[in-house]
């Protein structure tokens, strides 16, 4: 389960004016979560990969300085995740570890999201239907040795462009509806908690063909 965190050092607000018509949509929050599959291939390094589901929120607002109209509402903008990242660890006592990981992720937008207000229309067109993207993670971990291992950590993901452009759009009753557009990047940081079931040594050992001592 991984919270997202709305930091303003991320830019998290995007703004857009034209003429006496602005507007602007705001992350603020969301929620990723999913499973996660560990490779590991020496002592100290491994693969993961899986699959997860990211839910942005966003704060939407439409003004209209001529007018005096202003709303603002809520959407939200759901998508999935196959991340595939190179680990490193790092031990810090007996059973605690402190891990690097980066590498790659395939992110699938199923849909558009659209806001419907009172004069006007929040509509969040995503860019393609797949995008690839960067993931960085660093966190800690402590391993038990019969209930499984627990982590911690913080995740920084970036696509590469804009994920969707916001549409907001002012509808004129004495002429065509007004809209002004801006790209939506989609980057976002969050906090990591994880639970590896546990998997026990001899039981894989004997599935591998191998015996231990």
């Amino acid at each position: 389960m991984k919270p997202v965190l709305p930091l303003s050092f991320f830019d998290p607000i995007t703004r857009v004016k034209t003429s006496a018509l602005n507007g602007s949509m705001e992350l603020t929050g969301g929620l990723a979560f999913g499973m996660m599959v560990r490779t590991g291939v020496s002592k100290n390094i491994s693969f993961e990969t899986g699959i997860n589901q990211i839910i942005r929120r966003y704060d939407v607002s439409i003004a209209n300085d001529t007018t005096g109209y202003a709303e603002t509402d809520k959407l939200r903008f759901v998508g999935y995740e196959i991340p595939l990242l190179a680990m490193v660890y790092i031990r810090l006592g007996q059973r605690s570890w402190m891990n690097n990981a980066i590498g790659f992720s395939a992110d699938m937008y199923p849909s558009d999201a659209e806001r419907v207000l009172t004069e006007s229309r929040a509509y969040l067109a995503r860019s393609g239907w797949l995008q690839m993207g960067v993931v960085g993670n660093i966190g800690v971990e402590y391993r038990t040795v019969k209930s499984g291992w627990f982590y911690i950590g913080a995740t920084y993901h970036r696509p590469f462009g804009n994920m969707a452009t916001a549409e907001l759009t002012w509808y004129d009753r004495t002429a065509l509806p007004h809209v002004i557009k801006a790209g939506i990047s989609g980057s976002y940081l969050t906090v990591d908690l994880r639970y590896f079931f546990h998997n026990a040594p001899e039981k894989a050992a004997r599935r591998r063909g191998r015996t231990t001592e």
